[in-house]
């Protein structure tokens, strides 16, 4: 898959070149604009033939692990076809190439995957299902080769392990490799974890890559959460959100 990020922007768009039959699949909502010669499908998000079955597994998929059961196929019928996405949240993108290297995505890092590349949901344990918010009782694991492209809030960091072990706040974690152990858990347990503000972390053992983002998406929410009021005051002022329109 031929790609161009831009990296003149704050907020990068991506452009991905499509030949004629040569297909994606897109995070939804990513579209910005495409040439008319791609075509956006709809298609359910499982593998296997078509029919009951295949509705079957991806109505499965969607309750257990909070994916959408449908995913958005970009194919173009020419050589010249362009595509341009844009994440859902505002951050940096990197590309993963795919083959002799695997990894597993943390909730919304999924943008792109090249049309020859797939993705699988592997049983998370239920532990790891209770604490992690990598999809509850699944996970998101690429397969085959081609190009992933992943997105964060904020910018990325790579870190590699050599055989040692690091733990990170479960929220920072964007992608890792297959070959990497990790444990869920609660830092310092349930009374450390309150007081400290540190709460789920995940740690990681072994051989392989890990890409953290420098930005927290529930820390944020509940700085911005604290600053918006529904109701209105005694002050006569009214909301925020009301003396807004």
């Amino acid at each position: 898959m031929k790609y161009t990020i831009d990296s003149n922007m704050q907020f990068p768009l991506v452009e991905i070149d499509l030949e004629a039959g040569e297909s994606a699949y897109i995070q939804q909502g990513s579209m910005v604009y495409h040439t008319p010669s791609v075509t956006l499908n709809t298609r359910l998000n499982a593998r296997g033939d078509s029919g009951l079955g295949k509705l079957i597994g991806a109505i499965g998929r969607s309750m257990t692990s909070g994916e959408s059961m449908f995913i958005t196929q970009a194919v173009s019928n020419a050589n010249d076809g362009k595509l341009a996405l844009s994440p859902s949240m505002p951050g940096q993108v990197i590309a993963l190439e795919l083959g002799a290297k695997q990894y597993r995505l943390n909730d919304g890092a999924f943008l792109a995957l090249d049309g020859s590349a797939q993705y699988k949901m592997e049983r998370q344990s239920v532990g790891r299902a209770f604490f992690g918010g990598q999809g509850g009782l699944f996970v998101m694991t690429t397969e085959g080769e081609g190009t992933l492209l992943a997105n964060s809030f904020g910018s990325i960091k790579k870190l590699v392990l050599n055989g040692d072990s690091i733990t990170i706040d479960n929220a920072h974690v964007v992608a890792w490799s297959k070959e990497l152990d990790y444990d869920i858990h609660l830092e310092n347990g349930f009374l450390q974890s309150i007081g400290t503000g540190e709460g789920i972390v995940n740690t990681f053992r072994g051989y392989g890559e890990i890409y953290v983002q420098s930005l927290n998406i529930e820390t944020f929410s509940r700085v911005v959460g604290s600053h918006i009021s529904l109701g209105g005051g005694d002050d006569g002022g009214g909301s925020f959100l009301g003396n807004l329109f």
